[in-house]
């Protein structure tokens, strides 16, 4: 498993799946958590799960009967929330000035 880099909208991301690991989510909800446009936080998930730090799964409705498009529901992987920890509070020593620029990420869930 390699971790993936370490952007701010990443740890943005992460910040907010960690509020509650084991909460699914679908994707315009962790935009809102976020704070992140849906076009930024797709490839971050895609990057996250393909480092097995995410899970993810289809909802199982049909489109017609809901009225709107299957959403895809994401989640912490049990076994990856202590790399993800870790991997924040490296990010956050390395990049001090990523506190000043969002305070959120300085006393974020841990």
């Amino acid at each position: 498993m390699t971790a993936p880099r370490m952007t701010l909208p990443t740890q943005l991301v992460l910040h907010a799946l960690l509020r509650e690991p084991a909460q699914e989510r679908y994707g315009l909800e962790i935009c809102a958590a976020a704070g992140l446009p849906s076009g930024t936080i797709h490839p971050i998930l895609a990057r996250l799960e393909r480092a097995g730090w995410l899970r993810s799964r289809w909802e199982e409705t049909d489109p017609a009967e809901a009225g709107r498009p299957r959403r895809r529901y994401y989640r912490l992987d049990p076994d990856g929330i202590e790399a993800v920890r870790e991997a924040l509070l490296r990010a956050e020593k390395s990049a001090p000035a990523a506190a000043r620029l969002r305070p959120r990420l300085s006393g974020g869930a841990r």
